[in-house]
């Protein structure tokens, strides 16, 4: 029995979808609705029973995926749709699995060269500012306006003029990143360094602690949560940043050069490939800092409960 509300609304909604369907497309598209629409309900009822045990409720989006893959081969196979347009997910699998050499090459370019350097780079400096900044306020004052402004610059605009300053190679897509993520990273950490409550700071000053020692122990550990979001913003960032800096100038490879020109060639399934594992390591990344965040800022109460 479906006790869930939620579940009975996705239900009946479902219901109506495929109904009309059914009646708009008639014969095998109908057919292809109703096995789709079955996939979800399947799916849906699974995620509510594992969401409901509690030990499996890690499984969940897992499942999820699962559901949605399957749902996206039916659709694809049983309308006839052109792999041009949308390729299935075993196409893209099998794609995969036959360019191996092709995705890591791609892959140590524009994730290991490109965007982790340039996301190492300019979340240290930020840092560093940040530091700087904080001890002396009239830089932020005049800082973090023009960080704001600097931050809404589109990359699209400023990935041509750095890769005409640094080469066609890695360089300049680290320089594209440098810059994307410097910003966000600065104004966090600056944040998070002034989020000490006065008292906290007159303990300190009562301790005779001076302003390095007071930083040290006090307030870049309570600056940690801010630092970490800024190090998550980033991280989606520096991918997103080293790709499209690759659509405007790159050696032949990497995961911009090879979208560009497969789209051309009308490869969607290599296109799909790279986009894969795109995701797949931006997902990794953030992850991996995610992790690290729980780790170390476990006393915070955003870290309570997880």
């Amino acid at each position: 029995m479906i006790r869930s509300p939620i579940i009975l609304i996705e239900a009946a909604l479902g219901l109506v979808l495929t109904l009309l369907a059914a009646v708009a497309l008639g014969g095998q598209g109908a057919l292809v609705t109703v096995l789709v629409f079955a996939v979800w309900i399947i799916g849906t009822l699974i995620n509510l029973r594992l969401a409901a045990g509690g030990r499996g409720a890690g499984l969940a989006p897992l499942v999820l995926g699962l559901t949605l893959l399957g749902m996206w081969e039916l659709a694809v196979r049983g309308f006839g749709i052109s792999p041009v347009i949308l390729p299935p997910p075993s196409a893209i699998a099998v794609r995969i699995a036959g360019s191996l050499p092709i995705l890591w090459e791609d892959f140590v370019q524009t994730v290991i060269k490109g965007a982790l350097s340039g996301y190492v780079i300019g979340c240290g400096a930020a840092l560093i500012t940040a530091v700087i900044v904080d001890r002396f306020d009239f830089l932020r004052r005049g800082l973090l306006p023009v960080g704001n402004f600097v931050a809404a610059l589109p990359v699209i605009g400023i990935a041509p003029i750095l890769v005409m300053w640094f080469g066609f190679d890695w360089q300049s897509k680290a320089a594209v990143v440098v810059v994307m993520v410097f910003f966000p990273m600065l104004v966090n950490a600056v944040e998070g360094l002034r989020a000490t409550e006065p008292m906290q700071r007159d303990l300190m000053h009562t301790y005779a602690a001076g302003y390095w020692t007071a930083l040290v122990k006090m307030r870049l550990p309570a600056a940690l949560p801010f630092v970490f979001n800024g190090l998550k913003i980033a991280s989606t960032l520096a991918l997103i940043g080293a790709i499209v800096a690759e659509f405007f100038g790159s050696p032949i490879r990497g995961m911009g050069f090879r979208i560009s020109t497969s789209v051309g060639l009308l490869a969607l399934d290599l296109v799909w490939a790279e986009i894969v594992v795109a995701a797949i390591a931006g997902s990794a990344f953030y992850g991996a800092i995610a992790l690290i965040e729980k780790r170390m800022t476990f006393w915070h109460p955003s870290q309570r409960g997880r």
